[in-house]
């Protein structure tokens, strides 16, 4: 259990913050890049639950929600050498279960749509157009993850779970407008 009395601790006045082991990274890192990306989408993924709720889809963002605290508490604990990103009492890493859960989720919003005949634009209804955001967010974290693995070792299932985050994000967009039917087609080139 978190337990959090005091909010500013001036430990980060310096340019620096605190990782799960303890040890202190500058905040432009490529791991915090990464924390702070995976944050961000999070906080859009918190926006879009707002319109959604009370629907199966927004319940299913809340879910995603706590996931993504998962998933910001495995970027923020550095991996040991050789470690295989097993998950223990004292670590928390995102898992496999948890990329098979979104992809089922997936499976299961695409079964109620049309197949795409074209791009679609990132908007359509209000619901639909916030979605976008945070899937445009999430691909955003993804990059950053990615770069932070150019680095340093991330957690293969990290990296898989952001991956089908945006995925899952797209559908539902599609989803809510109205099943695909009010979505916005790209028509390339038709203001040339």
């Amino acid at each position: 259990m978190v337990k959090l009395n005091k909010i500013y601790t001036r430990t980060g006045d310096d340019g620096t913050t605190g990782l799960v082991d303890g040890s202190r990274l500058a905040k432009h890192a490529p791991r915090m890049e990464a924390i702070g990306a995976v944050d961000e989408a999070n906080s859009a993924l918190g926006l879009a639950a707002v319109v959604l709720a009370g629907s199966g889809p927004g319940d299913t963002l809340y879910r995603i929600q706590n996931d993504m605290f998962d998933l910001g508490a495995d970027l923020a604990t550095p991996a040991g050498e050789g470690e295989d990103f097993a998950p223990s009492e004292m670590v928390l890493r995102v898992v496999a279960s948890q990329v098979a859960w979104l992809e089922q989720a997936i499976d299961e919003a695409n079964e109620q749509l049309e197949p795409l005949t074209s791009f679609v634009l990132p908007g359509g209804s209000e619901a639909a157009a916030r979605l976008h955001v945070a899937r445009a967010s999430a691909r955003r974290a993804e990059r950053a993850m990615a770069a932070m693995a150019a680095a340093e070792p991330v957690n293969p299932q990290a990296l898989a779970y952001i991956n089908r985050l945006s995925d899952y994000l797209f559908v539902l967009a599609r989803l809510a407008n109205d099943g695909g039917r009010a979505d916005v087609k790209w028509i390339p080139g038709q203001n040339r």
